[in-house]
């Protein structure tokens, strides 16, 4: 068997198999190397917003993952301490209208998307090896990797390699590109419950009372990945043998009583906390390599941009390679254009919405208070969470400037 590719992916997740997917249906020879034997819960998003949708559909994959079990949202709500359940829930916004021909966001297990996307590469002639220990990548005019399957090595060549090897991007580094990260706003934390029948399986939402932020994504059937928000002193807050208990107490609030549900659910997944930041490249490409999803850079998760991010990276990336024959690096300048202003409006958006939501202080309960009333009269100030949920670019440029900022936060 030839071991030369049109593209060596490294890092079969949801990026690198999406890819895999596209590029394989349009003829290219393509090689998927996956480190996991077994793709497991490691909290990662679940959530596609509605632009993340029409990439999807771009690249021909909804109609998969609609099989696969995912499941849209109708209405999502935001909860808080400053004002009554009623005034939060009179100005739920209806998510099935965002965009045309988008049913509202979409959710689907993270490990289950990850194993759909690598069987379906596999389908379309894609050689998807799993269990593989990447021991060298070496890039330039004539790129190469040099990998351990099944205690044998071996080394391919390609016309390109693909980075999709996530935040500690193996490809990243042996290109030579710098990783910007800025500092971490609080802690995040998420974890996957089962049985809150209770809550309505249609309604994202999110909310924040006394030290706590918490959001909540269903699933269907009662599933429910929630996540929460607290202050970096507090960094050890869910550790320990009671931290998973300690998790699901905190969603008990008096502003959104509903979350008993969420409280009430069984522990269907492990628990992670993690410092949350942005991340950017300012060009994802060199000579022989392109790198998509995290390992080009990742969003707060706050706003949870991640798989949109993704599925626009395999979107763009593709239509470039399948609309040129010369692959090198001058192809790729448009997508690293696309990509810096796209990661710095939604870096703008994520720490606007850190500033709003998870901070706990007597000054940052005024001002979410302010904020709420001021928002009813004034939709654009909360036009920067809508471009997390129709496309950062289709927002005006005002909107991702120091002066909205101010606006929004000081009134």
């Amino acid at each position: 068997m030839s071991n030369h590719y049109d593209l060596i992916i490294v890092g079969g997740g949801i990026g690198g198999s999406a890819l895999a997917v596209t590029m394989a249906k349009a003829g290219s020879k393509v090689l998927l190397l996956e480190k996991s034997t077994v793709f497991e819960d490691q909290v990662r998003g679940e959530w596609i917003a509605p632009w993340g949708v029409v990439e999807t559909q771009r690249v021909g994959l909804y109609d998969l993952l609609r099989a696969a079990g995912g499941h849209h949202l109708k209405t999502h709500v935001t909860y808080d301490e400053t004002r009554s359940i009623e005034e939060s829930e009179a100005v739920a916004m209806p998510l099935d209208v965002m965009l045309p021909n988008v049913a509202g966001p979409l959710c689907i297990g993270h490990p289950h998307h990850c194993q759909t996307l690598f069987d379906e590469a596999g389908r379309h002639g894609v050689t998807a090896l799993r269990g593989v220990e990447v021991n060298a990548i070496e890039l330039g005019a004539n790129p190469s990797v040099t990998y351990v399957h099944n205690n044998m090595q071996s080394s391919a060549t390609a016309r390109l390699v693909i980075g999709a090897d996530g935040r500690s991007s193996a490809t990243r580094s042996a290109a030579g590109i710098t990783l910007h990260q800025n500092k971490p706003h609080h802690m995040f934390g998420g974890m996957l419950v089962e049985g809150a029948k209770g809550w309505n399986d249609t309604k994202q939402a999110i909310g924040t009372e006394g030290d706590f932020a918490f959001l909540a994504f269903p699933q269907g059937d009662g599933r429910v990945r929630i996540y929460g928000s607290y202050s970096l002193d507090d960094r050890r807050r869910f550790a320990g043998e009671d931290g998973a208990a300690n998790f699901l107490a905190a969603f008990r609030m008096n502003c959104s009583p509903e979350n008993r549900h969420l409280a009430d659910g069984k522990q269907a997944g492990p628990l992670r906390s993690y410092f949350n930041n942005d991340a950017w490249t300012d060009e994802p490409f060199a000579e022989g390599a392109v790198l998509v999803g995290d390992a080009a850079g990742w969003n707060d998760p706050i706003v949870g941009q991640g798989l949109s991010i993704t599925y626009r990276d395999v979107r763009i990336v593709s239509e470039l390679l399948n609309g040129a024959t010369d692959w090198t690096p001058a192809l790729f300048a448009p997508y690293a254009e696309e990509r810096c202003e796209r990661m710095r409006r939604l870096r703008f958006a994520a720490e606007l919405t850190s500033v709003l939501d998870a901070e706990f202080s007597d000054e940052a309960r005024a001002r979410r208070a302010s904020y709420h009333a001021r928002s009813i009269a004034d939709p654009m100030l909360g036009a920067h969470a809508g471009a997390v949920m129709v496309g950062p670019e289709m927002l005006p440029p005002e909107v991702f400037t120091p002066e909205h900022r101010t606006r929004v936060l000081e009134g």
